[in-house]
């Protein structure tokens, strides 16, 4: 019987880095447009207003490797979504 499976991991995600060295995962996908198209929702979604001010950066990783046997690779830095002010109605 012969499986067919993929030679090497398409694995990509997206991580939110602190200050302190601690990091929170947001988003995972196959592929590097998937995760810059979808991380930014997560970002809002995963993580409250707190830990959202505290993010010192957030990164762009690869699987490198085989998929038992491999490690995260950092490639680049993704935009860190700023909180643009909310607007409110004046009563007149």
């Amino acid at each position: 019987m012969q499986y067919q499976t993929e030679s090497k991991a398409q694995g990509w995600r997206a991580m939110a880095k602190f200050a302190d060295g601690s990091e929170a995962f947001l988003f995972l996908a196959r592929s590097s447009s998937a995760v810059r198209s979808g991380y930014l929702e997560s970002f809002t979604d995963l993580l409250d207003e707190e830990e959202r001010s505290l993010v010192s950066k957030i990164t762009l990783e690869r699987w490198h490797g085989a998929p038992d046997a491999g490690s995260w690779e950092e490639l680049s830095e993704l935009k860190i979504p700023r909180a643009t002010p909310k607007l409110f109605k004046v009563a007149a």
